[in-house]
Parts: structure tokens; sequence; C-alpha cells
């Protein structure tokens, strides 16, 4: 008999919601839209004005419907299943605000914050959000989950990642630390933000060319490397405005303006890392931003203790920590 569990990675602007077979972390079937939880939150504030329905009711309605539809798709009745909710879920625009655990953060999950939701009438799914980890100056909220699953994983394949630090890069690129079988610091970097902002909405937006980055020519590889070695010569916000004078003076192309953009903030996200020589890394990173990271860690001699994940492993890490966390919490997974 399988063992079933929905698992939902609702995000800011997304949502993703799977059938797994806990017993062996294989995902059945899923489905994706873009209603996250920013728009949610917004439809809900709109409706709660002359409807009176509470949040987590209203995220409820948005969350039975997604199954409807995954249930309909796989020809599965999915009554009665549990619902593992990682992500933004859990902030004050969310289901509901769970508190954030601290650190020291074990990654096997054992102390992950989490609020349990019963089932109810119209809903026939108990509900377990999980919420994020803290420090004093830094959150996350997701990545925790992502981690537990993936350092799971990696412990299957046998791969030490004892005193290692992860590399996760996205719009908030995250560096955590791990030592002791435990997160002991994490750093965010808003480089997919600040590179999102000056390419479609500053002075440098129209000097570059920003999209299909992933694939690049010879040209636009050399333009990458010198945005990374500029930050030797001068400050970041000196060599931003030189993505302007490299257009104007037709130095480059919009599309190598906008790799040499990117390299900029890399090289300066990943500097800071050339202060600790003798920490492995474990470059997690999903197939967009692979190569663009791979060849910066080359250029900054950092690939040679870097340990990097293929993207289908780092795809199947959320599922695997939100199993992880529900075994953790005694859910009956069984159907």
């Amino acid at each position: 008999m399988k063992s079933y569990l929905l698992g939902c990675d609702w995000g800011t602007s997304s949502f993703r919601l799977r059938l797994i077979n806990s017993s062996d972390v294989q995902l059945i079937g899923e489905i994706t839209s873009q209603e996250g939880v920013a728009n949610t939150f917004t439809r809900w504030k709109a409706n709660s004005e002359t409807k009176g329905i509470s949040r987590e009711q209203f995220f409820r309605v948005q969350l039975q419907r997604q199954i409807n539809l995954l249930a309909k798709q796989l020809a599965i009745n999915l009554d009665d299943i549990p619902v593992v909710i990682s992500g933004m879920a859990s902030s004050s625009i969310g289901m509901d605000e769970v508190p954030y655990a601290t650190l020291p953060f074990p990654i096997d999950g054992s102390r992950a914050s989490i609020k349990r939701l019963d089932t109810q009438p119209d809903f026939a799914h108990d509900i377990i959000l999980i919420s994020g980890v803290r420090t004093e100056h830094d959150v996350m909220r997701g990545e925790e989950t992502q981690l537990i699953g993936l350092l799971a994983l990696l412990d299957n394949l046998h791969l030490n990642t004892e005193e290692s630090i992860l590399l996760f890069p996205g719009t908030h690129s995250k560096h955590i630390y791990i030592q002791n079988q435990q997160v002991i610091d994490f750093q965010t970097f808003m480089t997919g933000e600040v590179f999102n902002l000056m390419s479609h909405y500053s002075i440098l937006k129209d000097s570059v060319e920003s999209t299909g980055l992933a694939v690049f020519d010879e040209s636009e590889l050399k333009a990458f490397k010198s945005g990374i070695n500029q930050l030797t010569n001068s400050s970041i916000l000196n060599s931003l405005f030189r993505v302007r004078t490299n257009q104007l003076f037709s130095q480059l192309t919009k599309r190598q303006n906008a790799l040499y953009l990117s390299g900029l903030l890399i090289g300066n996200e990943l500097k800071s890392l050339l202060q600790q020589p003798d920490s492995q890394l474990i470059l997690c990173s999903g197939n967009n931003l692979y190569e663009l990271y791979k060849q910066a860690m080359i250029e900054l001699n950092l690939i040679g203790r870097t340990i990097t994940i293929s993207a289908d492993l780092i795809d199947k890490a959320t599922i695997a920590g939100q199993v992880k966390i529900a075994k953790n919490q005694l859910l009956s997974l069984s159907k």
C-alpha cells in the first residue's frame, strides 16, 4: 500500500502542489500556478471586507480548489491525505503566521517550527504549516525545507556535508553554514532582485538585454568575467555605472552588458567566500543559474573545493524535506 502526502510549496508569487509517495519520496503528479501568497492575501483583504471570511479559511478555499484540480488530473480521490506546506504560507501574509525556528537548527528537521491545522467539514485534510528559520538579522522561509531534504538525499548518496557552506542561488541567494549536523549561520544576498531592479527599473534598463542568460557565447562569457574582476579595481556602486558607459561608448553589446552586470553582482556575492579557504562549498542551483555560478566560481578559484549538485536533485529536495518533517511530526501518511 502506498503512503501518500500532499506537498505544497507556496511562495510569494508562485504555487506548487504535488502528490508524493512518501515511502520512496517519488513524485506522482503536480500542478503549478502563479497564485502565490501575496496575490492570495490581496484577494482575501478585498473579500474579507464584504464577506467576513477569515484569512485561514480563504487560504483553505484556494488550496482546496488546487487539490481538486490535481485530483481530477490524476483521477485519484485525494480526501484525507495530509498536506504539508512550506514557503510563505506561514508568514504574516499567509494562511497563518508561525514563529521562526532559531539557530542552531538541526539538519534532520527535528526542530522545525510547525503548526498543525485540523480537518474541517469542508476541508478533508490535516495541514502542517512549516515556518522558516531566523538569526538576529536574517531570515529564510522555504529554504529550510529544501535544505533538510537535500542533505537527507546527499546522505543517501554518501556525500560528506560536514563543515560545509551550501549556496542556493536565486532572487534572494542564501549561503547556509553547516557544522556538526546543524545550521549555525546563514546569509541572504539580494543578487537576483538587484539584477532585476537594475535591468528593468533603473537608468541601466536601456543598456542591457537580460533575457535568456542561461546560455551564452565566448564573448558574453568574457564580459561576465570582466564584471567579476572589475570589483578588484572599484566599488560595486561605481562599477554599476559602468554598465551605462559600456553601452554609451559602444564597448559592449546589450547582451554582453547584461552578462557584465550579472558578473558584477554574482562576483560581489561570492567574494566573501575567499575569506574562508578551509570550507567545503556545495553549489545547489537550478539550471537557469547553474552555469553562471559555476563560471564565477572558476574565475574566483573556488571551484576546486566545490561540490555541484544536479538540478534534478535540487528539484526533489523540497518534497524530500516535506516528507522528512511530516514523518518527524508523526503524521499518518497512509491512505
